[in-house]
């Protein structure tokens, strides 16, 4: 068996594994990494534009971040780290865009006002108070709020077409909010990375076995998927950034800190409009509250892409359950999944969510007429014959160990990794690529820490990422600063 030594091992080509690829390579030019992807093509899966939502997640738009009590109080904690963690994405693409490392920012990003909007006497009044909670702290100052008729329509002119205007309606609008190509990113990050001597991608390859050695470094076995080919890899650091498999992975690394996880996959749909004169009538990202008992992935919204320079119309996603943990995976990978540490999460799981499956397998055999009807709530006019389903990406949320209930299902993603840093995952799924930058730099505080305390080091990190060590949430004067050149320098400040 041929035998070659890495520094780094990344398994996946999506998003994650590709910004710590390009986050390495920036501190240390000298690290020899490899990435080895399954499929025939670069970030295929989760990460390609067609299967996630595309939006710079930032708190502007998405309801579920920002949950009320039980008397009516906003918590918007969540919004203002996610705004805050997008916000370090913005800061380390704008440093590539500066070095072309990166195309320019059009390829990828693109402004997209996002937009909050709810109906109903109850959910405005919800809508008020997150308004009112969110634009007190710097980082949603700019966020404005109205429920007068006439700017509704200016900001949102499909969905309100025709709508029943004795219904109280409002919206909050934040114009510089932004579409993201998560995979013509990753692509472009993959195009600088392999111009350099130090960095090579496999296609086609999987793992089919890995184990730490007595010297700390780990051992693993790669296969050719065409020709089953082998090659023995001695990586120094590995990070299993396979999406929806890295759970499989990380049980056969068999560190003791895999021990009790689990998966729980969802499928998703989303419908597609195929009228150019519908589409151009729309540009935002139009997010709502999702149905009682649906996950947050399901959060419904009427939303404005740009795919390949092109502008599209999405409606969705529809929920589903399935037993796939990828999209261009197996029926079986749920049941491969179950082991004897993470039974009686699994099981605890099962039990306390069973109005969350029946909830997802009714969204799974719903009509296109039932679908339509979902979408009229957004846009009232919607023609059935002007839009067509597609499937979306798959996502694996976390199951742990509880003990209260024997297994909790939890909807955020968490970073993995060995006592040592010798290897690590990221599990879960929103929000996901958005803050893949910060997850990433996560993983290299856990990983490679000694590095990390070199000056030099410190030193290129803050010239990539110029808030790293300090806090957005807590200095709004970094917060303008840093604000201030990303907008222009991706070139997604809309000005009202």
């Amino acid at each position: 068996m041929n035998e070659k030594k890495v520094d780094v091992l990344l398994v996946g080509s999506g998003v994650m594994s590709t910004t710590l690829a390009a986050l390495l390579s920036e501190l240390d030019s000298s690290l020899n990494i490899m990435m080895i992807e399954r499929l025939p093509d670069a970030a295929a899966e989760s990460t390609d534009a067609w299967n996630n939502a595309g939006t710079g997640h930032a708190g502007y738009c998405e309801l579920n971040y920002t949950p009320a009590d039980g008397g009516g109080n906003v918590d918007i904690n969540r919004a203002l780290a996610i705004n805050a963690s997008f916000e370090v994405s913005l800061q380390f693409w704008s440093s590539l865009v500066e070095k072309n490392v990166l195309p320019a920012p059009q390829n990828f990003i693109n402004a997209v006002p996002h937009l909050s909007f709810v109906w109903g006497e109850d959910d405005v009044a919800f809508l008020r108070k997150r308004y009112a909670a969110l634009k007190a702290h710097h980082l949603f100052h700019d966020m404005v709020f109205s429920d007068d008729e006439a700017t509704l329509k200016e900001w949102m002119p499909l969905v309100m077409q025709q709508r029943d205007v004795q219904q109280p309606i409002a919206a909050t609008r934040i114009t510089y909010g932004s579409d993201v190509n998560f995979g013509a990113l990753t692509r472009s990050l993959l195009a600088s990375l392999q111009a350099k001597n130090n960095f090579t991608l496999n296609l086609g390859t999987e793992v089919s076995a890995l184990k730490q050695t007595d010297t700390g470094r780990w051992q693993v076995e790669l296969s050719n998927i065409n020709d089953r080919t082998t090659v023995s890899i001695d990586a120094g650091f590995v990070f299993l950034g396979a999406g929806g498999g890295a759970l499989k992975l990380l049980q056969k690394s068999g560190i003791p800190e895999s021990q009790g996880y689990g998966g729980f996959p969802v499928s998703g749909q989303w419908l597609v409009c195929r009228n150019p004169e519908v589409i151009k009538q729309h540009h935002s990202k139009v997010y709502g509250k999702a149905a009682l008992g649906a996950p947050p992935m399901s959060v419904p919204h009427l939303d404005t892409r740009i795919i390949n320079g092109k502008p599209a119309l999405l409606f969705g996603p529809y929920a589903g359950f399935t037993t796939k943990f990828l999209k261009q995976g197996s029926y079986l990978d749920l049941f491969k999944s179950i082991s004897s540490n993470n039974l009686k999460p699994l099981l605890g799981v099962a039990r306390h969510n069973f109005n969350l499956t029946r909830y997802l397998v009714g969204e799974a055999l719903q009509s296109h007429a039932s679908r339509m009807q979902a979408l009229r709530k957004f846009y009232p006019q919607a023609i059935d014959s002007d839009w067509q389903l597609q499937d979306a990406g798959k996502r694996v949320q976390i199951i742990k160990t509880c003990d209260s209930k024997g297994g909790k299902l939890e909807f955020g993603t968490e970073i993995v990794s060995s006592a040592d840093g010798s290897i690590a995952t990221l599990l879960g799924a929103s929000p996901g690529a958005s803050v893949s930058v910060q997850a990433m730099i996560n993983v290299i505080e856990r990983c490679f820490k000694a590095k990390l305390e070199t000056v030099e080091w410190q030193q290129k990190l803050k010239a990539l990422v110029p808030s790293y060590g300090e806090s957005l949430i807590d200095d709004a004067a970094l917060l303008k600063q840093v604000r201030e050149r990303t907008l222009k320098t991706l070139d997604i400040d809309l000005k009202t």
